[in-house]
């Protein structure tokens, strides 16, 4: 039985079958669930819920599960809500449009339930550590995990859950250098479905967010292996 400290999932699919089947293992999983059938049904629930994970499919009737997913991350009130897209678009191409337009992650249809609550539960997680250090701070980029605030030289940065993830991961530990593998195992969780190219994507978008006014990047890459911040 749910209640008001549970998990809202805001499920978006067109297909009938599909929305029943997710809902009702979810709701077996103690989530509170709620449901949209279309794309300005979802952008309106979340306007309304605030829901702390959506699950979206790539192809609905109006909208395009892109188009919400880009209309949700431009928007600075829902831009921390996690996006998981579900979709029959398996190739490359389509996930790193997936990623860039900024999915959280990205799971292949036909999927296992069972795959997907994991990685349900794996994004849930990330978002509720249990015991996190509340401030780092190093060349001028402040990260407040308790506020999910970050700052560079007192400008305010607004990151999604992901790139606040990597964040994270980088700040931690000034002048580390790590391969796009570790990064994987550390953000995204061993169970996730992407490959090396998705950190590439991922970095990017943070460098720029750091660097748009023109400060030196505190991101700096180390050719031919991976990352660090600052060194």
């Amino acid at each position: 039985m749910t209640d008001s400290t549970d998990p809202v999932i805001l499920i978006v699919e067109d297909e009938p079958a599909q929305l029943e089947l997710l809902c009702y293992n979810l709701e077996k999983e103690n989530y509170n669930v709620i449901r949209a059938e279309n794309g300005e049904d979802a952008l309106m629930l979340v306007e309304e819920e605030t829901p702390d994970l959506i699950l979206l499919d790539w192809m609905l009737p109006d909208l395009s599960g892109l188009k919400v997913c880009r209309s949700l991350k431009g928007n600075l009130k829902h831009s921390n809500i996690p996006i998981i897209m579900l979709t029959a678009r398996g190739e490359e191409d389509d996930r790193i449009r997936g990623l860039d337009t900024g999915a959280d992650d990205y799971v292949i249809k036909p999927y296992s339930v069972k795959e997907l609550l994991a990685r349900v539960r794996a994004v849930l997680r990330r978002l509720r550590p249990g015991s996190v250090v509340e401030r780092l701070e190093h060349g001028g980029v402040i990260v407040d995990t308790s506020k999910h605030r970050v700052t560079v030289r007192g400008r305010v940065v607004d990151l999604g859950p992901t790139e606040f993830r990597l964040l994270l991961t980088l700040i931690e530990k000034p002048g580390r250098v790590w391969s796009r593998d570790q990064l994987l195992d550390r953000v995204w969780g061993r169970s996730a479905d992407v490959g090396t190219r998705t950190v590439d994507v991922h970095v990017g978008r943070l460098r720029k967010s750091l660097g748009s006014t023109g400060e030196e990047n505190p991101i700096r890459t180390v050719r031919g292996f991976g990352y660090s911040f600052g060194g």
